[in-house]
């Protein structure tokens, strides 16, 4: 049997919790909020506990912009120095999108949105890192 590996909830994760809350209760949809934190609880956290790999590799995505290629490119730095054998990888959830690095035993949930947002804020993500 494999070993479980740690899940750590980073601050930029524990903000993004946050405001998906504030915004689903503005929404009158309580709820939701409830069924997200029941699915990161019995679902999502188990799973990548046991199968840390199981997210798709986030840097491997096609650069189709030369923003997004110098983007990738300053990721793969950001993560190298972190550590060598980190891998940025997302988990897709009914309704979300989880942002996690794979450090060696350890798996950091970075940043969670709904699927119709836009984007991962990296800037933030790597401030609130360092």
């Amino acid at each position: 049997m494999t070993a479980k590996h740690t899940v750590k909830l980073t601050a930029n994760f524990e903000r993004n919790l946050t405001e998906i809350e504030a915004f689903l209760m503005e929404a009158e949809a309580p709820q939701a909020f409830d069924a997200l934190l029941d699915e990161l609880l019995d679902t999502t956290i188990p799973n990548l506990e046991r199968f840390p790999g199981m997210g798709r590799l986030f840097l491997e995505r096609p650069a189709r912009s030369v923003e997004v290629a110098n983007g990738i490119a300053c990721l793969t730095q950001q993560l190298g120095s972190l550590a060598k054998d980190g891998e940025l990888r997302e988990y897709v959830m009914t309704h979300y999108l989880l942002l996690y690095a794979r450090i060696k035993g350890t798996v950091y949930l970075l940043s969670i949105r709904h699927q119709r947002q836009l984007s991962f804020d990296f800037q933030a993500l790597w401030l609130a890192s360092s």
